[in-house]
């Protein structure tokens, strides 16, 4: 596209300095013809009429090209405007399923040390309610020795007096 720019432009550029050149050389080639004034004059308007018209014509053509370029880069914006949208869809549904994939993933894996996390509380609930069991019985039990043995050293003994 940016050699029909121009290739355009080496157009317009020459179309333009054609015009001119024309121009300059009707109103040289009327300026040293041998006729009257009269006749100078209508020819160096019809010279300027045909100019005007060339120059329109020109114009016009160049109004055409400029929009054939306008509609054909509007139309490439375009295309590309829809595969840029296109394409950001697809990431955004890419990263939409791999999000939801990892939340799926993070909210296993969180169950599953929240399960082993609870296994393993009642295993050492029960080893620590048990070890507070042991511990209870084995102070019940020195307890009622230390009340037993207290019992027979505090008992009175009696000790046989002595006949005088």
């Amino acid at each position: 596209m940016g050699n029909d720019r121009d290739y355009g432009d080496n157009i317009s550029t020459r179309l333009t300095y054609f015009l001119v050149g024309a121009g300059i050389g009707a109103v040289l080639a009327l300026l040293f013809a041998p006729k009257s004034g009269e006749e100078l004059r209508n020819d160096i308007a019809d010279a300027t009429r045909k100019g005007i018209d060339k120059s329109k014509e020109a114009a016009q053509q160049i109004g055409v090209k400029a929009t054939e370029y306008y509609d054909t880069t509007r139309a490439k914006a375009g295309e590309y405007y829809e595969t840029a949208r296109e394409t950001a869809g697809e990431y955004v549904e890419a990263t939409r399923e791999k999000a939801t994939e990892l939340y799926d993933t993070a909210t296993t894996k969180a169950a599953e040390v929240a399960a082993m996390t609870r296994d393993a509380a009642a295993r050492q609930a029960g080893s620590i309610s048990a070890a507070v069991e042991a511990g209870k019985k084995a102070y019940v039990e020195e307890k009622r020795k230390t009340e037993l043995s207290g019992r027979t050293e505090a008992a009175p003994t009696y000790k046989p007096e002595k006949a005088m």
